[in-house]
């Protein structure tokens, strides 16, 4: 079993940053490619960005591009997301979740293990 927390998540303003990150524990983290996902109110889940397991591939969706950074410490069993340049439209809950095939990015069938997920609310 795996189990992933994060944390970071908060209030910020619109154009402000914030750093998320996932601890991970219970089986060998760096046989997990990690992604980050997000869910507003009213939508469906979204893939948001992925890593592979030694961090040389990175995957983000089209509209964080460029703002928002993953990365991981293998030594310290942990990914992180860092946001810049928040928008609006990046208020949600966000998760994250390992993923052990290596592919499938961008679809949540592909992850086999979920934190519990960090608010993270961008004001005007």
């Amino acid at each position: 079993q795996v189990q992933l927390v994060e944390s970071g998540g908060g209030l910020v303003q619109a154009g402000g940053s914030l750093r998320l990150s996932c601890a991970v524990s219970g089986r060998t983290f760096s046989n997990y490619g990690m992604g980050w996902f997000r869910q507003a109110p009213g939508k469906e889940r979204e893939f948001v960005a992925a890593i592979n397991w030694n961090g040389d591939s990175t995957y983000y969706t089209d509209s964080v591009k460029g703002r928002f950074t993953i990365s991981r410490d293998n030594a310290k069993n942990t990914v992180y997301l860092q946001m810049n340049s928040l928008k609006l439209e990046d208020t949600a809950v966000y998760y994250c979740a390992a993923n052990r095939y290596g592919s499938g990015w961008q679809g949540p069938k592909f992850y086999d293990y979920w934190g519990q997920g960090t608010q993270v609310t961008v004001s005007s």
